[in-house]
């Protein structure tokens, strides 16, 4: 990866655990880092059951497979640059709240939506 180390994807409590992450949708993730030219503060990558039940996850979440991101993001600007350089990439689920983007690619879930939270 161009843009990103393995470990800003490691879940909390277990160090190391970035490994699991998905291979093709971390490629995406850094590709959609190249377009947007902003960082990406990935906040939550992987997580291990138990981290995933702290944080209030659901117990479908994409995140458990390695399969999801949320990336800190704080303004309207910064948010359009994201979501739009995902988008751009093929990633079809995206979901919005005022502090982060979730980005997942779990096609065991509905494709072509973006939700808020």
């Amino acid at each position: 990866m161009k843009h990103f180390t393995i470990k800003e994807f490691d879940s909390t409590d277990l160090k190391g655990s970035g490994q699991f992450m998905d291979e093709t949708f971390l490629s995406m993730l850094d590709d959609a880092r190249g377009i947007a030219n902003i960082p990406f503060k990935i906040t939550s990558g992987f997580r291990t059951k138990e981290h995933n039940k702290k944080v209030g996850g659901v117990k479908s979440s994409s995140h458990l497979k390695g399969l999801a991101c949320d990336i800190s993001c704080v303004d309207s600007r910064s948010r359009f640059t994201v979501i739009n350089a995902l988008i751009n990439v093929g990633f079809t689920r995206i979901g919005v709240s005022s502090s982060f983007i979730h980005v997942d690619l779990d096609y065991d879930k509905p494709q072509n939506v973006i939700w808020t939270y």
